[in-house]
């Protein structure tokens, strides 16, 4: 990362795409390590649950159009009632391994991914060997943060019900019941843009607070309230380059369940293509992603006028190396300057 950081700020969105681009091109040996190690099991994992879930859920139809067509209290019945309880208790273990696995190389990716342009960005000698014996100690802060937005995630979720249930609750007593179906259509229409803007919101604030983890002293709710006051100014192009990725990994997840998942018209040579082809894109997509991820912070930082003193983040990130001790607020200090 070649370009001075008060120029960092003036990056647009294809500005940020050529920036990340030429990171992981000029270090792609260990981009390409980091990928094999973690982002590909990722990819892995992400496919592999499309397409089991898809494999369960079809047998959980399957066991229940039998069962509607047996007469209930038979044994028959009884058979098929225990069958469809085993699938569906099977179909819930699969979610909660794969959610587990999804989210313990999630972090890992991220804390490789972000240590390593971190380094790049200091000018200090990245190694893949470095990365990784790094991460274990990176990842565990990451995890702080993920639980943190995850609470946070689930109190948006709850108000948001609740307000849905008062919302309707109020238009059912307070209209003609002629008009009650058309209100309530409306008002829930504009309550999931609303809810959806939130929620898009909010995960640009983890994924930037899950960077903050990583290169500065704070972690959990204190690295989600500096990650949304960073991303004010830049916050358009963070979300057209959430969209952009989030469109680009549903196209991915949408070719292989209907080609690979679903059998559908291709053989099994085909098939074995398109699920090869569908991996090779998914794991760019994540590991530039994060990168990307990584180089917002940069330009966040920039467009706010806080300088990082390349010394002191290099000194922050020798601490991962060793047995981690957390930097005091005025090792890692953010300085300002004028533009």
């Amino acid at each position: 990362m070649d370009r001075e950081q008060e120029d960092m700020q003036f990056l647009g969105l294809f500005g940020i795409y050529l920036e990340s681009f030429k990171i992981i091109f000029n270090f792609r040996r260990t981009f390409s390590k980091i990928t094999l190690a973690l982002i590909l099991p990722l990819s892995l994992i992400f496919l592999a649950h499309i397409e089991v879930s898809e494999f369960i859920l079809s047998k959980i139809i399957r066991t229940e159009h039998y069962r509607y067509r047996v007469r209930e209290g038979t044994y028959r019945y009884a058979k098929l009632s225990d069958r469809l309880s085993s699938e569906r208790a099977a179909f819930w273990l699969v979610n909660f391994a794969y959610f587990t696995f999804f989210l313990v190389f999630s972090l890992l990716s991220t804390s490789a991914v972000v240590y390593t342009v971190a380094s790049i960005y200091t000018g200090r000698d990245v190694t893949f060997r470095k990365v990784m014996s790094v991460v274990p100690k990176v990842w565990k802060r990451l995890m702080v943060t993920f639980l943190c937005a995850f609470l946070a995630f689930f109190l948006y979720n709850v108000v948001a019900g609740l307000t849905i249930i008062v919302l309707l609750f109020i238009i059912i007593l307070s209209f003609p019941t002629e008009y009650t179906d058309k209100i309530v259509l409306f008002f829930s229409f504009v309550i999931m843009i609303l809810y959806a803007v939130g929620f898009v919101y909010m995960t640009l604030v983890w994924q930037l607070a899950s960077v903050v983890s990583v290169l500065e002293d704070i972690k959990g709710f204190k690295a989600m309230i500096k990650s949304r006051n960073l991303i004010k100014g830049k916050m358009w192009i963070a979300m057209v380059i959430f969209f952009k990725l989030n469109l680009a990994m549903m196209g991915i997840q949408i070719l292989f369940k209907s080609v690979v998942a679903e059998r559908g018209t291709f053989g099994i040579a085909g098939r074995l293509g398109f699920g090869f082809l569908c991996v090779l894109m998914l794991f760019k997509v994540f590991l530039f992603g994060l990168v990307i991820q990584t180089v917002i912070y940069f330009v966040c930082k920039s467009y706010h006028h806080e300088n990082i003193d390349k010394s002191s983040l290099s000194d922050h990130l020798e601490v991962y190396l060793g047995e981690y001790v957390p930097l005091k607020a005025k090792d890692v200090q953010l300085e300002q300057f004028e533009v």
